[in-house]
């Protein structure tokens, strides 16, 4: 991992910096350009002036005319010619290549010969422009100037400007590249380290050691994985902590009816107690209990995987919970629990399977039993809204506390844990309650307030779909 963000980090500086070396010559070299031609042109603005002073006492200065020269921009030639056309001299800068200036009063001089010096020089495109040469308003003679539209350093003040800034710019470049070159090491090495540290700790807890965190310290994405690894590393923690705590329940709720009927039979063995029907019911009576609970967990299991199937077809909701009142009223007259239950209609048909529905409501009411004290209350209600049915089961109970309450639907959860034996809850009805619903295109929420009481609502759709 470091080595990948090394390098990758590496390869955009390098890239970077030959673009911005490559764009800034580039950049500079025409502006440059563009300064040396507007250089030039400044210059031939003063060359009627310097042409005209080297006219004097009725001829052409030589010397002057070599001054003039001297000073035109590299790459200018000017052909100067009299008033009768005749040509006067041809001006070149010294170091371009030898051009001739013409005869200055029959001596067959060249201004290129006397200034010994033979430079190529080479352009894409010339302008050229007239002049007239005057003095006190007479006209001397006609200077036609040819010179490049884009001028070249041949200067050796301008070559070694352009040279020293292009070096500048290397040396900045080469140390840019070195301070890149260090500072992707460790930054790299920076963002790989909480990786490691992400590495590590997972190792850990694949190994067993739940207790396992790491140190959320940036805000950036890095902490958000970081938190999200804690929020994961808890949630794995507590599903573990709820496992076994199911396990050991399930023990208890699978050993406490098996000794009651190994009790009842060795004790039938025994004449302790004759096998009547009073004995014998008791005996069936802890039977169901197994039953109920494997079909718990079978069905439970099987929509967690989602092959449990669901065959929809008209339910009338009152009836079926009329069911479910009759099956519980006697648990709630031994616990002198008071039931209100009274529909404002006999007729709200659902779509959905009758036996999984009368399971979930089954467990809602035998849940708020278990959890209601003597000579509390208990309230059912159902109504239509729209196309859909809500029906409420609210109790008088223990309630659940705030920070239970996100955990009640989850398989092998419960509350009041020192009344769980007592009881008999296993820690699945509610979260086969909530699979149930989902099946059924509806959901079940809870509303709880700590020593008041809890209320589950559950809505499903009234019109027929395809499940």
């Amino acid at each position: 991992m470091v080595k990948k963000l090394f390098i990758s980090t590496l390869v955009i500086v390098l890239i970077t910096l030959g673009l911005s070396v490559f764009s800034v010559n580039l950049v500079f070299r025409q502006q440059f350009g563009n300064y040396l031609t507007q250089t030039t042109e400044a210059a031939l603005e003063q060359l009627p002036e310097q042409l005209a002073a080297a006219y004097m006492n009725g001829r052409w200065d030589d010397n002057v005319l070599a001054n003039v020269a001297n000073t035109l921009p590299t790459g200018t030639e000017v052909t100067l010619k009299g008033t009768d056309g005749s040509i006067i001299a041809t001006l070149t800068h010294p170091s371009d290549e030898m051009h001739s200036f013409g005869t200055f009063g029959g001596q067959g001089m060249t201004m290129g010969n006397m200034m010994g010096m033979n430079v190529p020089y080479t352009a894409q495109g010339w302008k050229t422009q007239s002049i007239e040469v005057k003095k006190v308003n007479e006209t001397l003679a006609v200077a036609t100037v040819r010179y490049p539209t884009t001028a070249r350093m041949l200067n050796p003040q301008d070559i070694s400007f352009s040279s020293s800034i292009f070096h500048s710019l290397l040396m900045a470049s080469g140390l840019a590249l070195v301070l890149g070159v260090i500072l992707s090491y460790f930054i790299s090495r920076h963002l790989a380290k909480p990786l490691r540290r992400l590495t590590q700790a997972a190792d850990r807890i694949g190994q067993g050691y739940l207790e396992e965190r790491v140190a959320a310290l940036s805000k950036d994405e890095l902490g958000e994985l970081a938190t999200a690894f804690n929020v994961m590393a808890d949630n794995l923690k507590r599903h573990e902590e709820l496992r076994k705590q199911f396990t050991a329940d399930i023990a208890h709720e699978l050993r406490t009816p098996l000794t009651s009927i190994r009790s009842f039979i060795e004790a039938f063995q025994d004449g302790v107690l004759p096998a009547n029907t009073e004995n014998l019911s008791a005996i069936n009576a802890e039977i169901d209990r197994l039953v109920f609970l494997a079909s718990d967990l079978k069905d439970l299991n099987i929509a967690e995987m989602g092959a449990l199937q669901v065959n929809p077809m008209p339910v009338n909701l009152v009836g079926l919970i009329d069911k479910v009142v009759h099956n519980v009223s006697p648990l709630l007259q031994q616990k002198n629990l008071s039931l209100s239950w009274e529909p404002e209609a006999r007729d709200i048909e659902v779509a959905g399977d009758e036996r999984l529905l009368t399971r979930l409501f089954y467990n809602l009411v035998h849940n708020a039993y278990k959890y209601t004290e003597p000579s509390g209350r208990i309230a059912i209600n159902i109504e239509t809204r729209g196309e859909e049915a809500f029906v409420t089961v609210a109790d008088t109970g223990i309630g659940i506390a705030p920070v239970e309450l996100p955990y009640v639907f989850e398989r092998f959860f419960r509350t009041d844990k020192s009344r769980a034996r007592e009881t008999g809850g296993s820690g699945i009805g509610l979260a086969l309650v909530q699979q149930i619903a989902r099946l059924h295109r509806g959901e079940v929420s809870v509303e709880s307030t700590l020593g008041q009481g809890t209320k589950f609502s559950v809505r499903v759709p009234l019109e027929v779909r395809k499940m």
